[in-house]
């Protein structure tokens, strides 16, 4: 009986969550299990009685498909909170799922970009707390991502990450545990996905969805000129004619597409560099930098920004899952991490 009573309060007890509240993806690390969620950031709200009908994988299958009364749509853009009250409900969601339906109010941290302002910092604090949490913690992307990515911060030498999610590009040279030189893009995955729409557009008068041009470049899109020509057929809607058309489309087509974005983050990287003290760059050349996030792995990628650049580029095992590993290191080692983040 009593070690009943005592298994339940050890399941009642309070835990330590780790989000990665992305824009495309959100992933939650639950103390002594790891990974325990991965879903789109998508929530499907009935407009009648303004409730959440649907979260993650379910709601993004509804995205563009959705009767008048629902509306299917991403609550982050670039990173941060664009409708404050839909982000509440769907970190509710992540928790209750992480831990149960009975759970007292857990310790959160949750990763943010480098570039939010006080007022979307206060904000995601504000709608987690809401959401159920104790304790709200904030840490930086590009710091999380590195810890997920094994790198050694804590040394007196220079680290150089990059990471790029779905809504903004993370650039950050990390010294002894803190972030020297930095800066936020609100340039990623998305707006990759919105440049392939608008050449398909502009050159071909073909309307295509984001689920669309999100399958084209996960599986043509290339960052540099291939060497071998990949080839998809695209279905979409005649703007002319309204009517459906369906066209070929080539790697080399969608690359010449995707240029202009990929130009914004090269010269975000560049510019970090320009800032960076001269003995940390020196680290860099020596290490090279490492390379997270989901679009991250968009083919040669680490190709362009190494010919770029000048200096070697990798991407990190498991790119997708370096900031939420490393905001579990994070909450469970707090005291380690206490100069590199903000409490509520």
């Amino acid at each position: 009986m009593y070690k009943k009573i005592s298994n339940i309060i050890k399941g009642l007890s309070p835990r330590r969550v780790g989000i990665d509240l992305g824009t495309a993806n959100c992933l939650v690390y639950l103390e002594g299990k790891g990974i325990v969620l991965n879903e789109p950031t998508v929530v499907a709200v009935a407009f009648d009685d303004n409730r959440v009908v649907a979260v993650g994988r379910e709601a993004k299958k509804m995205l563009g498909r959705t009767p008048e009364n629902i509306v299917a749509s991403r609550p982050l853009r670039e990173g941060v909170i664009a409708n404050y009250r839909i982000t509440e409900a769907m970190i509710r969601y992540f928790i209750r799922e992480a831990l149960g339906p009975h759970f007292m109010k857990p310790e959160v941290m949750v990763c943010i970009p480098t570039g939010a302002t006080q007022v979307e910092r206060r904000a995601v604090m504000e709608a987690t707390i809401q959401a159920g949490a104790k304790t709200v913690y904030l840490i930086d992307e590009p710091l999380a991502a590195a810890i997920g990515a094994q790198m050694p911060i804590a040394e007196a030498s220079g680290n150089m990450i990059v990471d790029i999610g779905g809504g903004s590009t993370e650039i950050a040279v990390i010294a002894l545990g803190g972030v020297v030189v930095h800066d936020s893009l609100r340039v990623g995955g998305n707006l990759i996905d919105e440049a392939i729409m608008a050449y398909l557009r502009k050159n071909y008068n073909l309307i295509i969805g984001d689920q669309t041009a999100e399958e084209v470049k996960i599986k043509i899109g290339s960052a540099t000129k291939p060497e071998k020509e990949d080839k998809m057929e695209i279905k979409g809607r005649d703007s002319l004619l309204g009517l459906p058309r369906s066209i070929e489309l080539t790697s080399s087509q969608i690359n010449e597409a995707i240029q202009p974005v990929l130009t914004q983050m090269v010269g975000a990287v560049k510019g970090v560099l320009e800032d960076t003290p001269p003995e940390l760059a020196r680290d860099i050349i020596d290490k090279g930098i490492v390379f997270s996030g989901g679009t991250s792995l968009l083919k040669n990628l680490d190709r362009l920004m190494t010919e770029e650049i000048g200096v070697p580029c990798f991407v990190a095992p498991d790119p997708i899952l370096c900031i939420v590993k490393g905001t579990g290191i994070a909450i469970e080692n707090i005291d380690l991490y206490k100069r590199a983040i903000s409490k509520q």
